[in-house]
């Protein structure tokens, strides 16, 4: 057993991910590979933002005319969804309901504490936040000076 696993190959890569990974800028997949085994701090392994995917549907929830897998790039999530940019260049927003499996075709980013792109627009993002609260805070009137007496 290997400590590591190698990244795809852009020959791997099914034809609908073939064109994600170009309009990407052709990433290296080779060092963009999970590691599952070895030191703790060392592994790296998960759903990445922009990774390519492959989500299969419960057949239940779709018509039955519609294919029940969505291929594509995961461009974000939140507790009850899933957000993808599919092969047709349609954004789908896909409850985590109905998900059965999640496949992954291949990273495309580093992990999230080595990408420094995403690290850096985390801290701008925390600034801009902070500064909206601040104007917030200046611009709305003060209710609670007159609690006390």
């Amino acid at each position: 057993m290997t400590d590591t696993s190698e990244g795809r190959k852009i020959e791997d890569l099914p034809e609908w991910a073939v064109r994600f990974h170009e309009s990407y800028g052709s990433p290296d997949l080779g060092d963009l590979g999970d590691v599952f085994h070895g030191p703790l701090m060392d592994r790296k392994y998960g759903l990445r933002k922009d990774d390519l995917v492959e989500v299969l549907i419960d057949r239940r929830m779709i018509p039955e005319d519609r294919d029940p897998v969505i291929r594509g790039m995961m461009v974000g999530g939140r507790s009850t969804s899933i957000d993808i940019l599919d092969n047709f260049g349609e954004f789908r927003s896909i409850s985590r309901d109905v998900i059965v499996e999640v496949r992954l075709i291949s990273h495309l980013r580093k992990t999230y504490i080595e990408d420094e792109e995403l690290l850096k627009f985390e801290k701008d993002d925390m600034k801009r936040r902070s500064e909206v609260h601040e104007m917030a805070e200046k611009t709305s009137e003060d209710h609670g000076s007159n609690l006390w007496g």
